[in-house]
């Protein structure tokens, strides 16, 4: 019994390996409009695309970052600056999308375009922090999508949203993960409402992966001047040693996070150049041995492996 269920799962596996390597035909034909192409995930995926032969419209947020990227790729890639968080620029850009497409419509939207800020706890940040996060990972997200919808319908195209582990199991980062996690939201009622107008959309969710050292500072400095800023009462709450050990806590962990960008930007390369994409795709190791392993874990269980590693407060040290 245990042999034909043995082969029954490498039947499964040679199935699916098969179907994945189905490439979706004429993709010089084809256009994919990316956000956030500045740096990080966007920019190396407009150019992993650009070498495939597709048309990319690249999104960035600054000229710099858009002459940047330009000179580094070929003359089919056409860049637009676009700020997610500003309902004018996303029409503008709609509309910049629509003068190109013409009637062929748009093949792929990869919303990839975010902010983390910080990563101290809950208390510790402000709410303006938590407003610019949300605006930016989810509201910002969601205006992109319905606003290029109509195009990416009409070429019976995808929509690839960028999630994070953090999305799927809230245990730091503060209100990065509460973006994610409705972006998870969103991901999944868009997909079960438009598929039946042919439209495909995946969810990349990667691990810790490290775009920048600039990136990798300024979470750091933001998170010492949360912390300076916060009220005495929650200082002593938490208490100066739970903050250091955090702190540097937080310094390994940025600093070990993965460099191999490609690893997320294959997923998405996949998504959009497969003739049958994932709706979910897993991104770093983390992610698979760790982060998603303990997400199916009962709450209260992945509560206390959590809670093993975790500074405690003040008032129980």
């Amino acid at each position: 019994m245990w042999l034909y269920l043995a082969g029954l799962v490498v039947l499964y596996h040679l199935l699916r390996w098969y179907r994945e390597r189905q490439v979706v035909s004429h993709l010089q034909d084809k256009y994919v409009f990316i956000t956030g192409c500045d740096s990080g995930f966007g920019n190396l995926l407009a150019r992993q695309l650009d070498m495939r032969g597709m048309r990319v419209l690249a999104a960035c947020l600054t000229e710099k970052g858009a002459e940047q990227l330009r000179n580094q790729t070929s003359g089919r890639l056409e860049t637009v600056i676009l700020d997610v968080t500003k309902t004018e620029s996303i029409s503008a850009a709609t509309q910049w999308v629509k003068e190109h497409v013409g009637d062929r419509g748009l093949w792929g939207l990869v919303n990839n375009a975010g902010i983390y800020l910080s990563c101290g706890y809950l208390e510790w940040q402000k709410m303006e922090d938590c407003v610019s996060i949300v605006n930016v990972n989810l509201i910002g997200l969601i205006q992109m999508t319905l606003s290029m919808l109509p195009l990416v319908r009409s070429a019976r195209g995808r929509v690839v949203n960028v999630s994070s582990v953090l999305g799927r199991l809230a245990c730091f980062g503060g209100f990065y993960a509460v973006s994610k996690y409705g972006v998870e939201a969103f991901s999944d009622t868009l997909r079960r409402e438009i598929g039946d107008f042919g439209v495909k959309v995946s969810i990349i969710t990667p691990g810790a992966f490290r775009t920048g050292e600039t990136n990798l500072k300024l979470s750091i400095e933001k998170m010492k001047q949360d912390w300076e800023e916060t009220p005495a009462h929650i200082k002593a709450a938490y208490g100066q040693r739970l903050f250091d050990t955090f702190c540097s806590t937080a310094k390994e962990r940025l600093a070990n996070c993965s460099i191999d960008l490609n690893l997320v930007t294959d997923c998405m390369e996949h998504a959009v150049t497969s003739v049958h994409p994932r709706t979910r795709y897993i991104a770093g190791w983390d992610a698979h041995l760790f982060f998603i392993p303990l997400s199916y874990l009962p709450t209260a269980l992945a509560d206390y492996i959590l809670h093993l590693y975790s500074p405690r407060p003040a008032h129980v040290v």
